[in-house]
């Protein structure tokens, strides 16, 4: 009798070994992608800033040197566009509607196609490529997808389910570890990624942008994005300005939105005959505009906009047409196709605006640069919550929350009358019919054989 309950005891064991690692594979899966996510927009920050340094010091080496993006950025728009049509098709754009597409999809090939390992990689590389071409783009959409791709990768090696809700934990906690932001991760996947948001993804995305954080953290060290915006209390005419940056960045914020959605439109209509060669040169056309725009500047308009974006937070007043000639960059960066977000660049472009409108009304530049960003970010993005909550973290704004979330909900209100249609989900209807288009064609041919 011993032998058997030795072997019964045995069996008991392995078996309770078997279910145990059953319970505990898609959880250690699940954290280690959530860590890996900080780890990777950590390294991803450092890169992008070296290619800007990079790009930097070759255009300041000389006055001559000065004219060298004439050259450089038009040829850098080109060879990304070329390397996106050729090897990574779907990594162009911001990244945040191939995520939220990616939400919608169910067939496990057609999310594939959208967020992977491999089209991750490609958006680090080609982002990077963007920012030492001198293009106004920036990080920090990108990593939405590459923190999306990474965690449906996780799903897939764990075995977890709820794709859709893992697709949304990896986008928060991207922004979160991005912008050393954790609320502001969370913020955005309810309101901007999720906008159907299912009371049982809470605890998924919170544990994914802890552990993203805490790996960011790690590595990065605590810090403010645009470091600390000084305490002003709004009088009268701050008021005023507070509701001018409000309504006008807006304003500015749907003139974007809504026309980076028609051009983009017409420029794929327009390149339909012979897509690659078309959408390369369009680049390239792209690429030389931001040149101009960046040599007429001085160099202000190139890269993601941080350096001035956090000089008019702490105070100090931006060139009056700075915002214009920002936008237009970043327009143009988009319309381009080229890898690349706009979170950093809005954020540059509604600090140059409420910059200026703090000289108009003698008021706070600070004050005024806190406004312009959630108004501008609000009228682009329409998600007033996602635009005063980020912003509140990354300037450390607590005393002028209020003054927040009035520009912002201005904003919001002002951006959803003037184009109803949300950039974003905009964007992402176009990948939806992409993908459909590809089922159907897939059909076709099956049922064909």
């Amino acid at each position: 009798m011993a032998p058997y309950f030795r072997k019964s005891r045995l069996f008991r064991r392995s078996r309770v070994f078997r279910v145990s690692l059953q319970v505990w594979r898609p959880r250690v899966v699940f954290w280690a992608g959530a860590l890996a996510i900080g780890v990777v927009s950590v390294g991803f920050a450092e890169a992008a800033d070296f290619a800007q340094h990079l790009f930097r010091t070759l255009t300041g080496s000389s006055p001559a040197a000065g004219y060298l993006p004439l050259l450089l950025t038009p040829a850098g728009f080109a060879l990304s566009a070329f390397l996106t049509l050729r090897f990574f098709p779907n990594a162009q754009g911001s990244g945040i509607p191939q995520a939220i597409a990616g939400r919608h999809l169910m067939e496990r090939e057609a999310r594939g196609r959208l967020l992977s390992l491999r089209l991750g990689v490609g958006k680090v590389l080609l982002t990077i490529l963007g920012l030492f071409s001198g293009a106004s783009i920036g990080r920090e959409g990108p990593t939405v997808q590459v923190g999306a791709s990474i965690m449906l990768q996780a799903a897939r090696w764990g075995g977890l389910a709820h794709a859709r809700g893992l697709i949304l934990a990896g986008s928060a906690a991207g922004i979160a570890a991005a912008f050393n932001t954790p609320l502001a991760g969370i913020v955005f996947a309810i309101e901007e990624m999720g906008r159907s948001y299912a009371a049982r993804s809470n605890s998924t995305v919170l544990m994914a942008v802890i552990l993203s954080g805490l790996s960011a953290l790690a590595l990065a060290g605590n810090y403010t994005y645009f470091g600390t915006a000084p305490a002003v209390v709004p009088d009268l005419n701050a008021w005023w300005m507070v509701i001018a940056c409000g309504i006008g960045g807006g304003a500015f914020g749907a003139l974007f939105s809504a026309g980076a959605l028609k051009a983009g439109r017409r420029v794929k209509r327009w390149a339909a005959p012979q897509p690659q060669r078309r959408l390369i040169l369009a680049a390239a056309l792209c690429g030389l505009a931001v040149a101009v725009l960046g040599v007429a500047s001085g160099g202000t308009t190139f890269g993601t906009g941080y350096d001035q974006a956090r000089g008019a937070v702490e105070g100090t007043a931006l060139p009056p047409l700075f915002f214009l000639e920002k936008l237009a960059a970043s327009f143009l960066s988009m319309l381009s196709g080229i890898p690349g977000g706009i979170f950093a660049p809005s954020l540059s472009v509604g600090a140059g605006f409420g910059s200026s409108m703090a000289l108009l009304f003698g008021a706070s530049v600070s004050l005024g640069a806190l406004a312009g960003m959630a108004g501008y970010f609000a009228g682009v993005v329409q998600a007033p919550m996602t635009a005063f909550v980020i912003i509140l973290e990354m300037s450390d704004a607590r005393e002028n929350v209020l003054v927040l979330m009035v520009a912002a909900m201005l904003g919001y209100l002002t951006s959803r009358f003037l184009a109803p249609e949300p950039l974003y989900h905009g964007l992402s209807r176009d990948f939806l019919a992409s993908a459909i288009r590809q089922r159907r064609a897939t059909e076709r041919n099956s049922a064909a054989d």
